[in-house]
């Protein structure tokens, strides 16, 4: 549970082995190079449980390795009710994802969680979606990696003036 410091933001795909994953070794290390990493509690999930346990897909981990992101320790796992209430973000890569979590929300009263596109945090590219690359190639993995780093990069500087105005109001 995130202390009253920490935002937490759970990152969604469907089965939590390519675009969530990717998305939580980026934002991370972003984050880290921001100095924020110890202000927020990342993590991902998949809304289906097909790969619980299971590492990242061997194409996202060579994509990131490509790119100095380290996803290893990373394990699939699926989002639970309890996460809406955990986790103050809940970002869904696509549509189809973010309406399952919307439905989840409606089935419990004390969800918490602000549920949202993840592509809504990057500059210009409101309602996009990060397309699954699962069953294409590697470029199809090179190019999550570039929306997921221009979306991170707009989650975190929506966090910075969201922290910013938390503290200049005396929180």
């Amino acid at each position: 549970m995130a202390t009253v410091n920490e935002t937490g933001i759970l990152l969604v795909c469907l089965g939590n082995i390519c675009r969530s994953p990717t998305a939580h070794g980026v934002l991370r290390q972003r984050a880290a190079a921001a100095g924020l990493l110890d202000h927020l509690r990342i993590d991902s999930a998949g809304t289906h449980g097909f790969h619980t346990g299971a590492r990242p897909d061997r194409r996202a981990l060579a994509a990131a390795a490509e790119r100095d992101y380290d996803l290893t320790d990373l394990r699939a796992r699926q989002v639970t009710g309890d996460d809406l209430q955990l986790f103050d973000y809940v970002l869904a890569m696509d549509r189809q994802n973010l309406e399952t979590l919307e439905a989840m929300a409606q089935r419990q009263s004390s969800a918490h969680a602000r549920i949202a596109l993840f592509m809504d945090f990057a500059p210009d590219e409101a309602g996009a979606e990060v397309p699954d690359p699962y069953y294409g190639g590697a470029n199809g993995f090179e190019a999550v990696l570039d929306l997921v780093e221009r979306g991170a990069d707009g989650l975190l500087h929506h966090l910075q003036a969201h922290m910013r105005g938390r503290t200049s109001a005396g929180m």
